[in-house]
């Protein structure tokens, strides 16, 4: 609408450009008055971190500035409150300047700047010392508005060349930042270089020089404004032509503009976010078969027949039957929302009978996921939903550290969300199954030669057990290529949010350049980086592992377009028992002895990761052909079909940011100290948890973790740890562990190595670690963690350890002669925490406890032993522990109290004394006495027992 002025006289006139000018000004004051400040008064002061002050650092960070002292805190403050004034104002003229009739994206960006203002002064006004929550809840919500500020700010300037290039240069410049200042925070917190925060200081410094400088930018587009102050009132609306329209009309044939050339409704995006939903619902469900099948073999020992069901997968094969096909679709709202029975599955106590309801869950949901796709309605926007619905799944473990919040192995006592996620799901399903949407075809009609359906089936076998064994958990990839401290690698946290992006960026490709995704060049660079996962570790392993997620996500919606020409026996029949064949094939390869023919497979990853690279390449070859010949004209539905597939973007966008946000919430803070550093005492314990599985099939993680709180432990070492596999919820419950107790942690060898895993955490920062894999001719492999703490300033080795079985005695023969020949090397003090399957004083116990080990038994006199062992060397020992394992798990806690700086000086049988005489810090927690907490309590001996 055109803008209307009544006569007035005119009181003052300023130009727009003032306010961004003042804006700016003002800003830079605030940060640049606190700096100069700060340095004047307190340099010293502001240039201590924890780890390292001046000369060592001697730039300092933002805030540490901009923090609590006085009076650089108040002369920030000052301005900034001054700035929003102005901002306001910029905010405003934004909006004025870029409205138009029919659009929604100036009011969502004016939005965005007026909550960044908001935000800004609540990480201003309160500081970490008042609320450290809050300060960081609005800190992290003004970073993340940054983005879409930023973006739309792109997107809707006005056509002024000028202010463009600055804008896109600043916005490159601050983005591009973000990695080195990451880079060097991390060197700062976890590696504890001298020098590092110093360099992370200037890049933070420079994120805002370009953040204030971006919005300094809007004084070149401003200067068209005259601020007039009558006394009447008048409004104007810009309506100049902008950047975006250029854009959208020269290239409005082209994939992205066809994809984001429609204005934007809130129904188009809550439909988008239904589907997404869903797609989380089935990946949520899938992936927890699995986990419940492994709960019976692994306390059958062996085979339990429970396996079977993990063929329930193979129900699509009922949609090449032509009546059932027809009802099925025609149905789909009904066969989505009895899927939802693996949502419920929580409710059920008996562990046979949850199993049952997620395979029938686990059946239909493949059932209903293969209808919808190959009913071509919306195929696209469905393909998006699915494969963002594994990114969510993905992000939901990353937040709920590798558990998924409705797990039927979850419940409202140890972290489930379940009732929650059941209700979203039934909304959704409801949403997503409307007859107006179940009604839209946009699927190009196919003409022509079709490529092979078997090896469309094939691809998506292929395609399905390398999303689901390397995409459903950020850590996964993370742990394969993991070899201990010092870190040379990603961590869990934060780069679980790298993982993460990059999949969603491969998609994007796949999604908007499919003839590129689905060449055979990227097809070889996608195996490529399968071969640098497989056969390397750290950085570089990892690096291949990023490049094989982008391809896994980008290949998705070809191969599942190129599919769905097909029968559906031939290809979501076909491509599900493959997966159900890789699953085997990938749990044989470590379990190899406890399953028939394991011996042929022993320690084959290699093979897993190539027959699924041959299979998705048996895909891609199909669907070369299939999408070759798809030359039909397009539907009228078509395009429209296309626009709407911007709302998934527009989600993933969203899933980006709050990933993001998790990553930071969720970053370590490495100050961690013992419970008893007067005494210089460290309490060390063994505990065999069952991949975290207890005994009614319920996640231990909390109760766990109270265990080991309640205990006062300050070394613990994990058997029985690796989780990251398709049958254990690729999860990771050490990172819940480490978190929560504030420890370090060293995961062990990765699922790629073949163990059932071994974990160390420790209060004491850990100075180097070392996985060992022990001789195994015959049996499992034996995995060891050979790890150098620093306990009060001395360093201190501790060894974890899992033997073989007793029924291959030559293996652990050769384990016990490695590992003593290892401990005897070390001339530090040291702790074995152990599994040793061996009579006390008998066999293979008198070369751990022997002169080529140089270890000593904590306890000699306990010979109710078998499993379990707590040995040392060069520590005194003050007590000694057995407490029982409740129900979660089937092996006891020992523990283990020693001194670090002295050393055992009399025989073991005179060292004995009561507990009244043990000094309080060198006590066990009382708590456990007689009938003890939550069925832990000391048990053999009945109460622990003292050494003077």
């Amino acid at each position: 609408m055109a803008p209307k002025f009544k006569d007035g006289d005119t009181v003052v006139s300023v130009n727009g450009k003032w306010a961004a000018w003042t804006h700016t000004a003002v800003a830079y004051a605030a940060f640049i008055g606190a700096l100069i400040v700060g340095c004047w008064l307190h340099y010293h002061k502001i240039v201590q971190n924890e780890h390292y002050g001046y000369p060592d650092e001697w730039f300092p960070s933002v805030s540490s500035t901009i923090g609590d002292r006085y009076p650089e805190r108040s002369v920030f403050m000052i301005f900034i409150a001054i700035t929003s004034g102005p901002r306001f104002m910029l905010v405003f003229l934004w909006y004025i300047l870029t409205a138009r009739p029919n659009s929604s994206l100036p009011k969502f960006v004016a939005a965005t700047g007026v909550f960044r203002t908001l935000t800004c002064g609540g990480w201003t006004y309160i500081t970490s010392t008042d609320d450290h929550d809050w300060h960081d809840i609005f800190m992290i919500s003004y970073l993340v508005a940054t983005l879409p500020w930023t973006l739309g700010c792109l997107a809707l300037s006005p056509n002024n060349a000028r202010a463009v290039k600055y804008r896109k240069v600043l916005a490159s410049l601050f983005f591009g930042t973000l990695v080195p200042l990451i880079y060097f925070f991390i060197q700062h917190k976890v590696h504890k270089i001298a020098g590092a925060y110093t360099i992370y200081s200037f890049f933070e410094w420079s994120l805002i020089l370009f953040d204030v400088g971006f919005d300094a930018v809007t004084a070149l587009d401003f200067e068209s404004f005259e601020l007039v102050i009558k006394d009447v009132k008048g409004a104007a609306r810009g309506n100049s032509r902008q950047i975006k329209d250029s854009l959208l009309d020269d290239e409005k044939h082209r994939p992205v503009a066809e994809t984001f050339g429609k204005g934007f409704t809130w129904p188009e995006l809550i439909d988008a976010a239904a589907d997404v939903y869903n797609g989380f619902v089935f990946w949520s469900i899938l992936t927890s078969l699995g986990l419940l099948v492994w709960y019976f073999p692994l306390w059958h020992m062996g085979i339990s027949g429970y396996e079977a069901l993990i063929m329930t997968t193979l129900s699509p094969v009922l949609l090449s039957i032509p009546f059932l096909r027809s009802l099925i679709i025609k149905n789909l709202r009904w066969v989505h929302m009895s899927s939802l029975a693996g949502l419920i599955a929580w409710n059920i106590k008996d562990p046979a009978n949850r199993l049952f309801a997620v395979s029938f869950a686990v059946a239909t949901t493949c059932l209903a996921w293969s209808a919808t796709f190959l009913s071509k309605v919306n195929l696209d926007a469905r393909v998006m939903a699915w494969s963002i619905g594994l990114i969510l799944s993905s992000i939901a473990k990353f937040a709920n550290q590798t558990n998924n919040p409705v797990w039927p192995i979850l419940n409202s006592t140890n972290g489930g969300w379940n009732k929650t996620g059941l209700v979203l799901a039934v909304l959704s399903v409801l949403r997503s199954t409307r007859s107006e949407i179940l009604n839209t075809n946009d699927q190009i009609p196919h003409r022509g030669k079709k490529g092979s359906a078997l090896l469309a089936g094939l691809g998506l076998g292929g395609l399905f057990f390398g999303l689901h064994s390397l995409l459903s958990d950020s850590s996964t990839m993370i742990l394969w290529v993991w070899e201990g401290f010092p870190v040379r690698g990603p961590l869990s946290v934060p780069h679980g949010a790298y993982t993460i992006f990059i999949m969603s960026a491969g998609l994007l490709l796949g999604l908007f350049f499919p003839a590129l995704v689905g060449s055979w060049t990227i097809y070889g660079i996608g195996a490529f980086g399968a071969a640098i996962l497989t056969c390397y570790s750290n950085w570089f392993g990892y690096y291949g592992g990023l490049v094989l997620a982008a391809y896994l996500m980008g290949v998705t919606p070809i191969l599942i377009s190129s599919a769905v020409q097909h029968g559906a026996a031939s290809t979501f029949g076909v491509g599900f028992m493959v997966y159900n064949f890789l699953v085997f094939f990938h749990v044989w390869v470590v379990a190899y002895a406890f399953v028939p023919g394991g011996p042929l497979v022993r320690e084959r990853t290699d093979w897993v990761m190539m027959s699924t690279m041959l299979f998705i390449g048996a895909g891609v070859f199909s669907a070369l052909q299939t999408n070759a010949n798809n030359v039909s004209r397009k539907p009228k539905s078509y395009a429209t079909g296309r626009r709407s597939r911007s709302y998934y973007v527009y989600v993933l966008l969203g899933l980006q940011l709050l990933s993001g946000s998790i990553a930071y919430l969720r970053f370590p803070s490495y100050n961690y100290s013992p419970y008893h550093k007067d005494e210089k005492l460290v309490t060390a314990g063994i505990w065999t948890i069952h991949f975290s599985l207890d005994n009614d099939m319920w996640s231990s993680e909390e109760r766990m973790l109270s265990a080991i709180k309640d205990l006062e432990m300050d070394v613990v070492g994990l058997l029985e740890s690796d989780t990251q596999r398709i049958i254990m919820g690729n999860r990771d419950f050490t990172q819940y562990l480490a978190e929560e107790l504030g420890m370090y942690v060293d995961y062990g060898p990765g699922p790629n190595k073949h163990t059932w895993g071994s974990a160390l955490l420790s209060k004491f920062p850990i100075l180097n670690s070392t996985h060992h894999l022990l001789p195994s001719p015959v049996g499992e492999l034996a995995p060891a963690i050979h790890a150098t703490l620093d306990m009060y300033g001395e360093m201190v080795d501790v060894f974890v350890f899992h033997s073989g079985q007793e029924e291959d005695p030559e293996d652990r023969r050769l384990q016990t002669e490695y590992l003593s020949k290892l401990m005897g090397e070390s001339p530090r003090p040291s702790i074995l925490l152990s599994y040793l399957v061996t009579k006390p004083k008998e066999g293979n116990y008198n070369t751990y406890v022997s002169d080529l080990s140089g270890m000593k038994d904590i306890d000699s006199t306990d010979w109710d032993r078998w499993c379990e062992y707590v040995l040392y060397k060069g520590l005194k020992k003050t007590g000694y522990a057995r407490v029982s394992r409740g129900t979660i798990t089937d092996t006891e806690i020992q523990l283990g109290k020693f001194v670090v700086g002295q050393r055992d000086s009399e025989t073991e049988e005179e060292r004995r004394i009561p507990e009244d005489q043990v000094p309080a810090g060198l006590r066990f927690p009382a708590m456990f006495k007689g009938e003890g907490v939550r069925g832990h309590r000391y048990h053999v001996f009945d109460e622990p027992r003292y050494f003077a």
